[in-house]
């Protein structure tokens, strides 16, 4: 017999403490070679990296999205947040998403993985729908990062509507935007560990 979970409806969530988001300290922008090589080399070190992508949004029916414009990995020590303005920059991103034996654990990942394809010209490997893994474990919806957080550490996190459908090709991205991207990748490594998949 299958066990159904309830997943938390909104007005639950709502009367949550916030989950403990990293701060600017802990969220590197990457935006040079130089930049994405130490990001590389950091990043060396973990099994399973949180993993999310940001793309400018589109606002016209038939628009095609150029995205993704922002990739973003993360460990549970910090977050880093690739611009793929910089062809050598792009080229590691290219490199660190290919790379076989680190899982990149996230969330609604489907059509992430389509844009990375068209505009990096890889597959990304080893990637895990942390959904999936919700279902499989019994709860019925897509959980989403903020369903997540709430199962798993009975935590809100607050999402900003404003930095959602901001520019995320602009070159220079705002606070409000790293901490938006960072934060996304770190709370998808968060949950991974949390589900004691590595």
């Amino acid at each position: 017999m299958h066990t159904h979970h309830a997943t938390p409806d909104k007005e639950q969530i709502a009367l949550l403490e916030p989950f403990d988001r990293l701060g600017l300290d802990r969220i590197r922008l990457v935006a040079t070679a130089r930049d994405a090589l130490e990001a590389r080399a950091e990043l060396s070190a973990a099994k399973a990296w949180g993993f999310d992508t940001e793309s400018k949004p589109t606002f016209f029916k038939d628009q095609v999205s150029e995205g993704p414009h922002v990739v973003q990995l993360a460990t549970l020590e910090g977050a880093w947040v690739f611009q793929l303005h910089d062809l050598d920059c792009r080229a590691v991103v290219a490199g660190l998403l290919a790379q076989t034996g680190v899982t990149k654990a996230g969330f609604g990942l489907g059509d992430d993985k389509k844009r990375i394809s068209s505009k990096l010209g890889v597959e990304p490997a080893d990637v895990l729908e942390l959904n999936t893994v919700f279902r499989e474990r019994g709860y019925r919806k897509d959980m989403g990062v903020k369903g997540a957080v709430a199962v798993l550490f009975n935590r809100r996190y607050i999402k900003s509507r404003k930095a959602t459908t901001s520019n995320w090709a602009n070159p220079r991205l705002t606070e409000a935007q790293l901490i938006y991207a960072g934060n996304d990748a770190y709370a998808a490594a968060r949950v991974y560990h949390a589900l004691e998949l590595g």
